[in-house]
């Protein structure tokens, strides 16, 4: 942090050498950083307060415009160099400075674009998945899916209606929830279960629990309180009309054919491995085709592509694009790619899909840039080779 800031310091130094100016920009960043350092120590005991939502949204804000503003000036400086071994001089070092700070300024309106409007840009992304082995009469067969609801850090009830009828708009088959309905406190979803209970499919609606579901990132009085926590939380489900799978499975029956509709609790690397797979599909055989609601996407590498008993679909969430990113013109990358292999939309591997949403709501940082808030809708369909089988 140090460095990042002298040497953003030296370069804003060229346009606005005053005294003031870089006073008030020391000021500026010590007081967001000492704020997030606050707002972490507390949260303990006062969760994801105003206090909290202030300082990481001003620190998340300011970093993100300082990284892109030293990656520009760095880069710029670079090609000034290797340009001027050639008598060349394309640009000075105060117009690299001046282009930096205005990509700076460009940034920071993004991040306020995303804090006030971004977090809730609904989209429809719709998925056709072709299987060799889908039973006939599920060709066709459309699942919703949202995921990472977040329930605790809504604050427009026009705008998450409008999110919860585009779902409904839909008109799925089978209606699923992939986890995080809160961020800590069961009591986060209460005012909204009027809301999210209007979402109704044919078939059903099923949901599993995500990490943040199981009160880890909160300080309780005992663990009573805690596990009391979870009951509840397992009730709300309920009274939205969630068919909560625990590490247990269903079977979709659609004329003569039906399939495996699995979830397991929580199996994330670093965020609790606490779903069982095995019971999930405990008395399943390996022909029935399968589709798994699994919260964390690090899940699938580690046990359910290799699986013995083949799992066909799986469905998660739980990184949320990190809410940044960049995905256009070819282009799909957020920070997030650090830590996940695959971190949104489809991957195939070893004949299996994984879909992973990029979440219904937001957390931490109270918007979203590049990522948006996502209704999946997949349809399921019988490939060509299915039908060559059939005859």
């Amino acid at each position: 942090m140090f460095f990042l800031n002298w040497f953003i310091l030296n370069g804003l130094n060229e346009l606005f050498p005053f005294t003031w100016f870089e006073l008030l920009y020391i000021i500026a960043i010590t007081a967001s950083v000492i704020s997030l350092f606050i707002a972490i120590l507390r949260m303990a005991r006062k969760g994801m307060d105003l206090f909290f939502k202030i300082a990481t949204h001003l620190f998340v804000t300011l970093i993100s415009g300082q990284l892109v503003f030293a990656l520009v000036k760095v880069i710029g400086e670079l090609l000034r160099i290797i340009l001027s071994q050639f008598n060349i001089q394309v640009i000075t070092s105060s117009g690299i400075s001046y282009t930096s700070f205005v990509i700076f300024l460009m940034v920071i309106l993004l991040f306020i674009d995303g804090i006030f409007r971004g977090k809730y840009a609904y989209r429809v992304i719709e998925q056709t998945l072709y299987f060799d082995d889908l039973p006939k009469n599920f060709d066709g067969f459309k699942i919703a899916q949202i995921s990472d609801i977040h329930s605790g850090s809504f604050n427009n009830t026009k705008a998450v209606q409008k999110g919860i009828d585009l779902v409904i708009k839909q008109k799925a088959d089978l209606f699923v929830f992939t986890g995080d309905l809160v961020n800590n406190k069961a009591e986060e979803i209460k005012p909204w279960i009027p809301f999210f209970n209007n979402i109704k499919a044919p078939y059903g609606q099923f949901s599993i629990l995500g990490n943040h579901d199981y009160g880890d990132y909160m300080a309780w009085k005992s663990p009573q309180e805690k596990q009391q926590n979870l009951e509840n939380l397992k009730k709300y489900h309920q009274e939205i009309g969630f068919k909560l799978l625990l590490d247990e499975h269903v079977y979709l029956e659609k004329g003569n054919d039906k399939i495996v509709l699995a979830g397991v609790e929580n199996w994330g690397i670093g965020f609790g491995e606490r779903g069982d797979l095995n019971a999930a599909l405990k008395g399943t055989i390996t022909q029935e085709f399968k589709v798994l609601l699994s919260h964390d996407p690090s899940h699938f590498d580690a046990q359910v592509k290799n699986y013995p008993s083949k799992i066909n679909l799986t469905l998660s969430g739980h990184t949320h694009g990190m809410q940044f990113g960049i995905e256009m013109f070819g282009i799909k990358w957020s920070p997030v790619k650090l830590r996940y292999k695959h971190w949104a939309g489809l991957k195939e591997e070893n004949n299996r899909y994984l879909y992973v949403n990029r979440g219904f709501g937001f957390i931490g940082f109270s918007g979203r840039v590049g990522i948006w808030p996502e209704v999946t809708l997949i349809t399921l369909r019988r490939s060509w080779v299915s039908y060559f089988k059939t005859e």
